[in-house]
């Protein structure tokens, strides 16, 4: 095609070709790109991260609530974690909260509030036997009893609430065994009861103890 086709409006027939290359250009391009996000999981766009756990014990009282109150969890060995050991065999304490206590933080000036009172406890592998689940009254700042409500999940290999209920604490030092539950060598829940046994008494012989 010579410069003078180009401006005269004349076309020697190269320029059909051309174009049609180009269009098949952009189709492909675009193709591929459609497929590329086609090909997007849906959880790694909503941000979903995977929990390495076996089980997860959540314990929850009113949020805004100011009182303290403490998870222990023994596992069949007889390790214990609570907020002065947050690790004990395969038990992790994850999450301790202290009710109101540093809720607030204050952010270029802004004052925010986690009104969330919640304490989590993973289980990161399979240790068969029984597993004592304990909540106590450390902080009362009120005289009316604090509802406390337990969770323990299942996470591998499917979601399963194994049990759920709740137990109300009334003053300082109470502590309420809410659930023991066994395990077999696969994970298999059994014998769900609620027989008490103190573990704040295995962990600090009576003590209160002071936080760190």
């Amino acid at each position: 095609m010579s410069e003078e086709s180009l401006f005269d409006g004349s076309d020697d027939g190269s320029f059909v070709p051309f174009t049609d290359m180009l269009f098949n250009v952009v189709m492909g391009f675009s193709f591929m790109v459609f497929i590329a996000f086609a090909l997007i999981r849906p959880e790694a766009m909503t941000g979903n991260v995977d929990i390495m756990a076996e089980y997860i014990i959540t314990v929850t009282w009113p949020e805004g609530h100011p009182d303290d109150i403490d998870t222990y969890v023994m596992d069949p060995g007889g390790n214990i974690v609570w907020y002065n050991n947050k690790e004990a065999g395969l038990l992790h304490l994850d999450r301790d909260d202290r009710g109101n206590f540093r809720d607030t933080v204050v952010i270029n000036g802004q004052r925010i509030e986690n009104l969330l009172n919640q304490e989590t406890v993973t289980l990161r592998g399979i240790v068969a036997g029984e597993y004592v689940v304990n909540v106590q009254h450390y902080v009362a700042n009120g005289i009316e009893p604090v509802p406390i409500s337990v969770k323990v999940e299942r996470v591998n290999p499917t979601l399963q609430v194994i049990y759920y209920g709740s137990v109300e604490l009334d003053h300082r030092g109470d502590e309420e065994t809410v659930v023991r539950f066994t395990l077999d060598a696969e994970g298999n829940p059994s014998n769900l009861n609620d027989r008490q046994i103190s573990l704040t008494q295995r962990v600090r012989g009576g003590d209160q103890g002071v936080r760190d």
